[in-house]
């Protein structure tokens, strides 16, 4: 077995090469070396990967997305989340998680969710007395919900590289999804009242104000369920439902909310191309990465390997875990899921470990990688943004990532949380 490109690897990521470059420069020489394989092979393989239909879901949801955050809903979503939670203690922090969560119906990038709410929740929480630091976390970390509720990207992603039904995968997101605004809004509660954060709200909003804002909201609110009703039905693929979802974005955002303007097209088609090229990339890359690991024959010998030292797929689970969380402090949380998905894969199917929970335990410890130090994705961005210190972001994110750890544990070990909505619809 040659495990040259594997070395490589890791050596490039080691000396910061982009993900994407990183695992075409591992296979190169071991391509051009073996004489039974021709190096036409990379160009073959990057080429054919990014002509599946089935991926081409993936460029429609994050056009759909990126249309919603200029149709002007996430406005009409805070003023609802605002109704909804403004009168608790600490009311514009759980205003941020709630938020995070309606957006992550709609959006599903983490990514565009903490940036959104770092321009409209952040200023605002420090006007009314919050620490910057603590509100740049609860914008990073409620960020990290959006990926788990569908149409999450990461979600897209995995269905694509382990064949696994979208259908599935997204409705089983919703209940870890609700888990962590629970959790989140729990502890923003009890760390508003230590400090002595006030409600955003001096009275609960009546039923009449909540349901006209809900009216008001209810175009975007639908997406997600709609789409997985159409999946569920048989009305569309997943390609189609996305590219359904990106045409109903834009007439929603045009001729409902009426915010939407033609000349802002330019804009959210270079926005969502800055996106997919990302994602793409690193995805035609793996492809490349994998036909060197299935001719080396890697993925049957790890499986083998860890069936071998442990046939307990809790033991799995929590080897598991402790990679991904590990990984996810040093690498983009995309680029772990495409490169080891497809290892880990076969080994949780042969431990009778459904691949619908393992697939949200996978991009739960994604989305937990991107609020972990040193190299968190959500922690540049909301840091950047924001103009926080990192040192004292990262101090506030701590009890975060605690409550997104805890999340894992359950939906880890109790396959009910993530199987129960999948089996009562499919």
């Amino acid at each position: 077995m040659n495990l040259i490109p594997l070395c490589i690897l890791a050596i490039s990521f080691m000396l910061g090469f982009p993900c994407a470059f990183a695992l075409i420069i591992s296979v190169i020489p071991y391509f051009i070396l073996d004489p039974y394989i021709s190096i036409n092979v990379v160009i073959q393989r990057l080429v054919s990967s990014s002509e599946s239909i089935s991926l081409m879901a993936v460029p429609f949801f994050i056009t759909a997305g990126t249309i919603m955050n200029y149709s002007g809903i996430s406005g009409k979503l805070m003023s609802l989340a605002d109704a909804l939670v403004g009168h608790l203690t600490g009311g514009l922090g759980h205003v941020n998680v709630l938020l995070s969560t309606l957006m992550g119906g709609i959006s599903g990038s983490g990514a565009a969710d903490a940036a959104m709410e770092c321009k409209l929740l952040v200023p605002e929480m420090e006007k009314r007395g919050y620490d910057k630091g603590f509100s740049a976390a609860v914008t990073a970390a409620s960020a990290c919900i959006t990926p788990i509720i569908p149409p999450g990207v990461g979600l897209v992603v995995f269905a694509f590289v382990c064949e696994v039904s979208l259908g599935k995968l997204m409705s089983a997101g919703y209940i870890p999804g609700l888990l962590m605004m629970i959790g989140m809004m729990l502890l923003v509660g009890f760390i508003s009242r230590k400090r002595g954060y006030k409600p955003s709200r001096t009275k609960r909003a009546t039923i009449k104000e909540i349901l006209t804002l809900t009216k008001q909201s209810s175009w975007a609110l639908f997406l997600p369920f709609g789409l997985i009703m159409g999946l569920r039905f048989g009305m569309f693929t997943a390609t189609e439902g996305g590219a359904m979802m990106a045409l109903y974005s834009l007439i929603i955002g045009k001729y409902v909310y009426k915010e939407l303007k033609f000349r802002d097209l330019p804009k959210i088609l270079y926005e969502s191309v800055l996106s997919m090229a990302a994602v793409m990339l690193v995805l035609t890359a793996a492809n490349v990465f994998s036909y060197y690991l299935s001719w080396e024959r890697i993925p049957q010998a790890l499986s083998a390997s860890l069936i071998e030292i442990s046939k307990n797929k809790y033991l799995f689970l929590l080897f598991v875990n402790v990679l991904l969380l590990i990984l996810g402090m040093f690498l983009d949380g995309m680029a772990t899921m495409i490169i080891l998905a497809p290892l880990l894969a076969p080994v949780a199917t042969a431990l009778g470990i459904d691949l619908v929970q393992f697939g949200l335990v996978m991009c739960l410890n994604c989305a937990i990688g991107a609020i972990t130090p040193p190299f968190g994705t959500y922690i540049f961005l909301v840091s950047g943004t924001v103009k926080v210190k990192t040192d004292l972001l990262v101090r506030e994110l701590l009890p975060f990532i605690g409550v997104c750890i805890a999340v894992l544990i359950v939906i880890t070990y109790i396959p009910w949380f993530t199987m129960v909505i999948p089996n009562l619809l499919f």
